[in-house]
């Protein structure tokens, strides 16, 4: 789950942008969602937090993720209320096992997130959400 901070050089800022009366659980579900069509998610404890820098759509993004645990038993996705912007630079959806991750040849963020997930089967949630580096593109 992503919240935007602010776009560098204007503009409205993407989906994944928080509105306001929204908690971070309900902003995450809701990404969800609309993302993946995903709706029946019990939502555990955030796993991981990074800042994110990158270019998009013709202006800079500034980004305060948060990676939450959600377990669900439903694997069919279908996007659903994207954004013009979402519907014209998402290509679709997939389930990924770690291997895949690790030998995917596409940019992967966060950038160790094969590593990451991988750490997560083996030992389950960290006690406190682990802050990841700064990554910017």
């Amino acid at each position: 789950m992503s919240r935007t901070i602010r776009p560098t050089t204007g503009g409205s800022p993407p989906a994944e942008a928080w509105r306001a009366a929204e908690t971070r659980e309900d902003a995450a579900l809701r990404e969800l969602a609309e993302e993946t069509g995903i709706t029946d998610v019990e939502l555990g404890p955030v796993l991981w937090r990074r800042m994110c820098s990158f270019p998009f759509a013709g202006r800079r993004w500034d980004q305060d993720e948060w990676y939450y645990l959600a377990r669900t038993t439903q694997t069919a996705t279908a996007a659903q209320r994207l954004t013009e912007l979402e519907r014209r630079s998402v290509a679709g959806a997939r389930w990924w096992t770690c291997q895949e991750l690790t030998r995917a040849h596409e940019t992967v963020y966060p950038t160790r997130l094969a590593e990451l997930l991988r750490t997560l089967l083996d030992e389950g949630p960290p006690a406190s959400p682990v802050t990841l580096d700064t990554e910017i593109v």
